[in-house]
């Protein structure tokens, strides 16, 4: 029996979600404020408004399209668009805080975190900004990394209470670097590379905790259950998919691979959650009917 026909057995008790937070004490001037979530439409986001859902207080999702027929009463959609600016007024009206998941995947985090800064500081309201990033955005010079550091920085110096929670690499983001080279012969992976893939749910738990929580600004960084080769990941996701391949690993010089061969992407100490990368291809494998 492979390791993947083994964890599927315990499909049960590994897909029970987290419950909903128990909320702290929240800052009395923000009770029963709405939340906004922005990005609220990625998985990421979906998860946070889950978990903020309380029954009490409103909860906003920023989006650039009207809300949907079928959107839970938990939530209502608000029109607005972060690259424009347009909109973001009226969704701030009133909000006590704002979770940040929404990104562009590049440069424009910057302008998108700039809109959104200048309208909660119109609002009066005076939101508590939590802002997802990622370990090791000011070690490792990929350019999304800089972006998003810019965009903390900006946050730090905007003059709202803030929180900044870096986190890991997704599992799904993981997955994808060997999921593209689907139609190759072999997996390449890249020499001495490590990851700490952690679960968007598990984020999202964090994320809901801080945005009911006094700001903190840093908050600690948190990764996965597991630090994990790169090639092992590549190996336990082709035998999850049934292909049978090399994995060829390359050396990759640079300031770039420095970060991730030095471990700059990775914080063993502040392990948090119980989903393993294997058990998130157990899941995704049963979720495709497979």
């Amino acid at each position: 029996m492979s390791r993947f026909a083994a964890l599927a057995g315990h499909r049960a008790v590994r897909r029970q979600l987290p419950a909903a937070p128990r909320q702290p004490a929240e800052r009395d001037e923000n009770v029963m404020q709405p939340f906004l979530v922005t990005g609220g439409t990625g998985k990421l986001g979906r998860a946070v408004v889950r978990r903020l859902h309380d029954g009490h207080r409103e909860i906003r999702v920023l989006s650039r399209r009207a809300q949907p027929p079928g959107t839970p009463a938990s939530h209502r959609h608000v029109v607005g668009d972060l690259r424009t600016g347009q909109g973001l007024d009226a969704a701030l009206r009133g909000v006590g805080t704002v979770v940040h998941c929404a990104t562009t995947y590049g440069k424009e985090d910057i302008t998108t975190t700039r809109n959104l800064i200048d309208a909660a500081l119109r609002s009066g309201s005076n939101p508590h900004l939590v802002y997802v990033s990622i370990v090791g955005v000011d070690v490792i010079p990929v350019p999304y990394y800089r972006h998003k550091l810019a965009a903390e920085r900006m946050i730090a110096r905007s003059g709202l209470p803030w929180t900044v929670q870096r986190a890991t690499q997704f599992h799904d983001l993981v997955a994808s670097f060997f999921a593209w080279q689907r139609w190759f012969p072999l997996t390449l992976t890249l020499q001495r590379f490590r990851f700490q893939p952690i679960d968007v749910r598990d984020v999202a738990d964090r994320l809901a905790r801080l945005a009911v929580s006094d700001p903190a600004g840093r908050a600690p960084d948190i990764g996965g259950p597991r630090v994990c080769a790169m090639r092992d990941l590549a190996t336990a996701h082709n035998e999850a998919h049934g292909l049978r391949r090399r994995v060829v690993s390359l050396r990759v010089p640079g300031r770039i691979a420095r970060g991730f061969t030095e471990g700059a992407n990775l914080v063993p100490h502040h392990a948090i959650g119980t989903v393993t990368f294997d058990d998130f291809l157990v899941e995704q494998r049963e979720d495709n009917g497979t």
